[in-house]
């Protein structure tokens, strides 16, 4: 008897669901897309309507053969693709390209690759979800009809070839431009703090209190400079202290929701320190199944592309077994956490991020994990455990202090602080390093104290602050901002980030995103001409019209055609009146003092050249300025590769090379050294050593904002 034949995309899952399902299916994988655009044109032809041109590539003319030959023999095919859009698209080109009737074909969707999973899905089989496909087409043509009109323009008109401006990443490039601008034009302001160390006699413990506004108004005081400082130190060092009030409260921490995507990959680069791509890569993996010390593999996630927290009723039974069994009653809520989904499109899958077992303990599975995998693991293990623990109840108290100096009735309200955990709950196993609700862990107890305690001071300590410019966007917190504006779905996160680093838009810096000239010049040429397209608010309308399609309440077709005219009219308009454009290097050419700008050779490779070419061929590395000065001439330190063979290593120098040949091999830090205020070099990943002096220790941190 002929065995019925399953498809899916990867050889690990193949192998994985082989094993599950046994002898009477044949699995195969189709190792991804077999039918896609032509890469060599638009493959869109637009009339009254929009129509794709599909073709199956070479590398995938075999894969497609062998699926038909097996086909026809096979008395069902199941099409077990991924359980998002895009898998719906690659079961519906696959079923098309392989001519596969639709009578024998059924759509089967797990969201774990477990065999409980598995085996219900294909006892419940579907028809291929047409309005999830054309939700798919429509995606793939806009960004087409973008990506293949509007790219050729751009580098035709800065003479770049090469050069991309995809529908999602244009508004991703504009978010980073848009923080660049802000931190270009903040002023730093001034401000001070003012600290107080107490004590009570009879009681060996000293305290701090800061000063926190004048007795009797509630608005907090200003301090902007050092006199106003000076002045206030003056009138405390004279003064009285007495203990106005003492407030205990008790507070409560819910514990996060399981991982989605974006949060899955925000928190795997908050302590894995994995880029999002890696972070997907090692996740795929653990979907698609490891061989746990026997011979069959088996998926230890879910599907890791998804917008929702939803949790299947069979997960939340058993970690609600597991919980008091681990630890004990006390750490098991009355009733099972339900968490909203953010995302009002939540449809890429149906469940967040879990185990699909809790009681395969990250530790016992150690030995099968290369270090990726277990890190991740453990991280998405110890997130959906306790998001189902009881909340941690914290005990914060706040000491209210009154100074009252001779001769007048002026006096200053200063603040003491403390809070410590009395039950740890949930952070017994796990805490979210981007809480707002994170405890200080090594706050110091406040002595007992009652209204009306005199208290004696020690010293007064005020110290000088300025106020900092918002942070570049890391990896994580762009996925997050990209994730808050509606802008991309999770499929795409990855690929969005890791594309504009690609084409050299912006590079990763100190774990930092930071804007170049090409992506800034791009950003302002496509704001200037295509604002429809960047603008943040129409690409999460856009989102959401691709939401109403899957849905089945719009039509594909319509969506295309609304967004297709007026973007023709916006090229048509940037074809005629869009300048050709020099990218600006930032410097003047020391030979004729003409403008440096941006160009590439036939490599690839940047470089800077005279604009007054060919009258002067002056040519130079592009060198990334780091804003730091040299310690030994006060010039600007520069990145530098040095090759040797094919290895490329990194380090830094003067950029006033050959008449100043400083040069280290670590990265230097703009802080300086709070030994001797020299250059410090970072060492390690939060510490730091003085390039002159003997200092070692932490990377000193920028004060925050005044609260």
């Amino acid at each position: 008897m002929a065995k019925s034949l399953v498809i899916v995309e990867s050889p690990t899952k193949a192998r994985t669901i082989s094993q599950i399902l046994g002898s009477d299916y044949s699995v195969m994988a189709s190792v991804g897309h077999v039918r896609d655009l032509p890469h060599t044109r638009i493959g869109v032809t637009v009339t009254d309507k929009v129509t794709p041109e599909y073709l199956v590539p070479l590398s995938k003319r075999q894969v497609v053969a062998e699926v038909k030959k097996l086909a026809q023999d096979a008395p069902v095919t199941y099409l077990a693709t991924d359980p998002d859009r895009e898998g719906e698209s690659i079961s519906w080109h696959l079923a098309r390209a392989a001519e596969i009737p639709e009578s024998k074909l059924k759509r089967v969707v797990f969201h774990e690759i477990t065999p409980e999973a598995v085996k219900a899905s294909f006892d419940s089989p579907r028809k291929i979800d047409l309005d999830l496909v054309n939700a798919q087409q429509a995606r793939r043509i806009l960004d087409r009809l973008v990506g293949y009109k509007l790219s050729p323009l751009i580098s035709k008109k800065l003479r770049w070839w090469g050069l991309s401006a995809g529908r999602v990443q244009s508004a991703a490039l504009r978010i980073i431009t848009e923080r660049e601008n802000e931190i270009i034009e903040f002023e730093p302001e001034e401000y001070w703090t003012i600290s107080v160390e107490f004590e009570k006699s009879g009681i060996n413990q000293s305290f701090v209190g800061e000063i926190h506004s004048q007795i009797g108004d509630q608005k907090r005081l200003s301090i902007n400079e050092e006199v106003q400082a000076q002045s206030i130190v003056s009138e405390l060092s004279g003064s009285s202290f007495n203990v106005d009030g003492v407030n205990i409260r008790e507070t409560s921490n819910r514990p996060s929701p399981p991982f989605v995507t974006s949060t899955l990959q925000q928190e795997a680069w908050q302590r894995l320190r994995f880029p999002a791509r890696r972070t997907m890569s090692v996740a795929q993996q653990l979907y698609e199944g490891i061989s746990i010390g026997t011979d069959d593999t088996v998926g230890l996630i879910t599907y890791m592309r998804t917008d929702s927290t939803n949790v299947a009723e069979s997960a939340i039974t058993e970690v609600r077994r597991y919980i008091p069994e681990k630890f004990n009653t006390t750490y098991l809520p009355s009733k099972p956490r339900i968490y909203r989904t953010k995302s009002k499109g939540a449809q890429e899958a149906h469940e967040a991020i879990r185990p699909t077992s809790v009681m395969r303990d990250p530790l016992r599975l150690k030995p099968f994990f290369s270090n990726d995998q277990f890190r991740l693991y453990e991280l998405i293990w110890k997130r959906f455990v306790s998001s189902q623990m009881t909340d941690s109840i914290s005990e914060a108290t706040r000491m209210d202090i009154h100074s009252k100096a001779p001769g007048t009735t002026k006096g200053y309200l200063l603040r003491a602080t403390a809070s410590k955990v009395k039950f740890p709950g949930f952070r017994l196993l796990y805490l979210d390093q981007s809480s707002p609700n994170k405890i200080d862990e090594d706050s110091t107890d406040l002595p007992v104290l009652s209204k009306g305690d005199s208290l004696v001071r020690k010293n007064i300590k005020p110290e000088q602050h300025f106020t900092q410019p918002p942070p570049r966007y890391s990896e994580a917190s762009l996925v997050g901002i990209l994730e808050e504006k509606g802008i991309g779905r999770p499929s795409t996160y990855a690929a969005i980030v890791s594309t504009i680093q690609e084409r050299g838009y912006v590079k990763r810096d100190s774990g930092r995103l930071m804007l170049l000239p090409l992506g800034k010049v791009v950003n302002n040429l496509v704001t200037e001409y295509f604002d429809f397209i960047v603008d943040l608010g129409f690409t999460a309308q856009m989102e959401d019209e691709l939401d109403e399609i899957a849905q089945g309440k719009r039509e594909w077709q319509e969506v295309l055609m609304g967004f297709y005219h007026p973007f023709v009219e916006k090229l048509n308009e940037a074809t005629e009146k869009m300048p050709r454009t020099d990218i600006p290097g930032g410097e003047t050419c020391g030979m004729c003092g003409e403008p440096m700008i941006l160009k590439q050779n036939r490599w690839g490779r940047t470089f800077l050249s005279c604009s007054a070419f060919p009258d002067c061929r002056n040519a130079k590395p592009l060198l990334v300025k780091l804003g730091i000065e040299c310690p030994l001439c006060s010039g600007d330190l520069v990145q530098k590769q040095a090759t040797k063979g094919k290895r490329k290593s990194t380090f830094y120098g003067c950029g006033s090379f050959p008449a100043c040949n400083f040069t280290v091999n670590q990265r230097p830090l703009p802080e300086p050294c709070p030994q001797c205020g020299s250059l410090l070099l970072q060492k390690g990943r939060n510490q730091a050593r003085c390039w002159e002096c003997s200092y070692e220790g932490q990377i000193p941190k920028s004060e925050p904002l005044p609260l």
